[in-house]
């Protein structure tokens, strides 16, 4: 497990990635690396690509029920995001993640590592119990990576979630606390 990297404002490292929260100062960096890789993203996500849409997403990482990461290369050249939403406390103690990496970034273990440092930090210093990945059936990156970082298949919905404009179908995964330790 990672522990603290070497920049001031990092949560958690490993050999390839270092996460840190996303700042105002991130909007010029991550608005061009969006922007460069809308094709590739599409049709599985769409992140901000306008100062306007950055402006809302900074907003929603500091509500109480998210928790977003920067995915950023040791050097810290931001390749990607991670992001907890839709934390519920009391009994439930789970929250969703969701997940993409810029284009030319992928393909190298960046987001098994980042999505794997992530899963820790969740249940380890924020206390959760279960986390949940929502997948499109054709998206085979994003289905091999829950595969390899302990997530296991419970399910299957219909026209789950609407991205880019349409109800999308979606392979539910999950993992707990427990089938973490045990993995």
């Amino acid at each position: 497990m990672g522990g603290m990297g070497s920049s001031s404002h990092s949560l958690r490292s490993g050999g390839l990635v270092v996460l840190t929260r996303p700042r105002a100062s991130d909007a010029s960096e991550f608005l061009r690396r969006a922007k460069a890789s809308a094709s590739v993203l599409a049709p599985w996500v769409y992140p901000p690509t306008t100062a306007l849409e950055f402006d809302a997403y900074l907003r929603r990482t500091r509500r109480r029920d998210q928790s977003s990461f920067f995915v950023r290369d040791p050097d810290g050249g931001l390749t990607g995001v991670v992001n907890l939403s839709n934390i519920v406390r009391g009994n439930f103690h789970s929250a969703y993640v969701g997940y993409y990496l810029f284009a030319g970034y992928e393909g190298r273990g960046r987001m098994t590592e980042a999505l794997g440092l992530v899963v820790r930090y969740a249940f380890e210093a924020m206390g959760l119990h279960r986390i949940e990945a929502n997948v499109q059936p054709g998206n085979e990156r994003s289905l091999a990576l829950v595969r390899r970082c302990g997530f296991r298949r419970e399910g299957f919905s219909p026209r789950y979630l609407k991205i880019g404009g349409g109800w999308r179908d979606h392979e539910r995964w999950a993992i707990t606390v427990e089938d973490l330790a045990a993995g």
